[in-house]
């Protein structure tokens, strides 16, 4: 009696468990590492209307404080950007000796275009969290001393912002499980070299603040359930 079916096709069952196995791994090791925030927000920059705002430039150079033009971040859940008025004081046309000059960067015609069409200039948003997070709180997070670096990174090294940090859930989740790794005193929040270094030495054990007194300080432990976020 011949053989139909050759003894080798009795392995076909078994390669074939092994490679849908297979595919099922990679399909979920590949969505767990490239379909996440820290793959494809981090480094996220649009182009911005005009030359953009340098960072770099005002609140490294310049030393600017943060709340200079985040006016509201203490007050308001939201981090409001400035009107265009605000960033007119600095760059309007200077007057000297009795004319007015146009010796002022050109690149920031646009600010002055804008001042004088009364438009508001159309910054693009960077951070933005998904829809079903709830806003996530400034005004909360400043008040508990989590410094603009621990979301934002280094801004004042930034000539164009982008997102350092995927701000994915386990981000904010281990901040909260963890706040001593983040938190520092409230006066030194917007002070981002400051905090950095603050930072890394807490890393290697070498922090000069005092975690544990700033953590009594706060009017509860960081929420860790489902409904502190999401609706």
């Amino acid at each position: 009696m011949s053989v139909i079916f050759p003894k080798w096709m009795n392995a076909l069952p078994t390669l074939g468990a092994m490679a849908s196995v297979g595919g099922l791994l990679t399909v979920v090791v590949g969505t767990w590492y490239w379909a996440t925030p820290d793959f494809f927000k981090v480094g996220y920059s649009p182009i911005q209307p005009g030359s953009g705002f340098n960072h770099q430039i005002h609140a490294g150079k310049l030393g600017m404080d943060c709340r200079y033009c985040h006016t509201k971040i203490e007050q308001s859940p939201e981090a409001n950007i400035p009107n265009v008025a605000t960033c007119y004081g600095c760059h309007a046309p200077q007057r000297v000796n009795g004319s007015i000059s146009l010796a002022t960067d050109q690149k920031v015609q646009f600010i002055r275009d804008a001042y004088d069409g009364d438009k508001p200039i159309e910054w693009r948003r960077v951070h933005k969290l998904p829809d079903y997070v709830r806003n996530f709180p400034h005004d909360v997070h400043l008040s508990a001393g989590v410094s603009c670096y621990s979301c934002h990174g280094q801004i004042v090294s930034m000539p164009q912002v982008y997102e350092a940090k995927g701000l994915g859930m386990g981000f904010c989740l281990d901040c909260h499980r963890h706040p001593e790794t983040a938190i520092v005193p409230k006066d030194k929040v917007t002070d981002l070299l400051w905090v950095q270094g603050e930072l890394t030495a807490r890393a290697k054990g070498e922090g000069t603040v005092n975690t544990q007194e700033l953590l009594g300080r706060l009017w509860n432990t960081p929420p860790q359930q489902c409904g502190a976020c999401h609706q």
